[in-house]
């Protein structure tokens, strides 16, 4: 009976040694209460896991979003190309314009002028309109000298050849059609348009879509025209092709004409 006692004594010591080395195994260098939190936390937050994002996933710190919104923001977040002046994807060289046109859509989405980073002629601007939208930039400097919209379905004619008639030397034609282009032309009107540089002047029909880009006093044919026939069988809209987007750099003229 007097061995009861120490018996007691070394089970007491045995088990405590016993649950030290355990618990010890368990926390490892953490502390105590760190690593029961892990142990004790809630199927309803578990920690943030890497599965399913590839061998360099790399684990979220704490203050990072979970996983699934921090996957979608990253993704969202990935480099968009760089753009340059007028929406372009390079640079234009030294001495030349960079710009951007784009024809109407149908009749309800209206035309955008674009040069040198500046809107020209856009409907946010309210200075365009159903016809031809037509801006005049001085070739040297790259100034805007005027920019007007014609109504080639019932407007007149005359307005358009007063404002294309006296042009300068050198003087940079930027023209978006909205709409119809064609209907109101005459000979002289589509004449004008070729000798500064038009391919298709002579052809434009009604409701085409035709961006272009000429210039007083050019010999050859502008490379800045885009052109589509109205026509049923390729229509984009009903009664309407689809809008042109032209962009590029045009070499600004020296101030001595060259």
């Amino acid at each position: 009976m007097r061995l009861a006692g120490p018996l007691r004594v070394v089970v007491i010591i045995l088990t405590a040694g016993l649950t030290w080395i355990l618990v010890s195994l368990l926390l490892g260098t953490q502390s105590g209460f760190s690593r029961l939190q892990q142990l004790l936390s809630s199927p309803e937050n578990p920690p943030t896991a890497v599965s399913g994002w590839g061998s360099s996933a790399v684990p979220l710190q704490a203050s990072a979003a979970p996983s699934g919104r921090a996957g979608a923001r990253s993704r969202h977040n990935k480099p968009r190309p760089r753009r340059y002046k007028c929406g372009l994807p390079q640079p234009c060289p030294e001495q030349h314009l960079a710009f951007r046109l784009v024809s109407g859509a149908a009749n309800v989405i209206g035309p955008k002028i674009c040069l040198e980073d500046k809107m020209l002629m856009s409907s946010v601007k309210n200075n365009v309109g159903r016809g031809l939208n037509i801006a005049l930039v001085n070739g040297v400097n790259g100034e805007l000298i005027d920019a007007r919209f014609f109504d080639m379905w019932a407007g007149d004619v005359n307005e358009l050849l007063k404002f294309i008639r006296t042009l300068h030397e050198g003087t940079l034609v930027f023209v978006a059609s909205y709409d119809d282009p064609a209907t109101k032309m005459n000979e002289e009107t589509r004449r004008i348009f070729s000798e500064l540089g038009s391919s298709v002047a002579k052809e434009l029909g009604f409701r085409d879509s035709w961006v272009f880009v000429g210039a007083k006093g050019v010999q050859d044919k502008s490379p800045f025209e885009q052109h589509t026939k109205n026509s049923k069988s390729t229509n984009k809209y009903e009664g309407w092709p689809e809008a042109l987007e032209m962009e590029g750099c045009i070499p600004q003229r020296k101030a001595d004409g060259q």
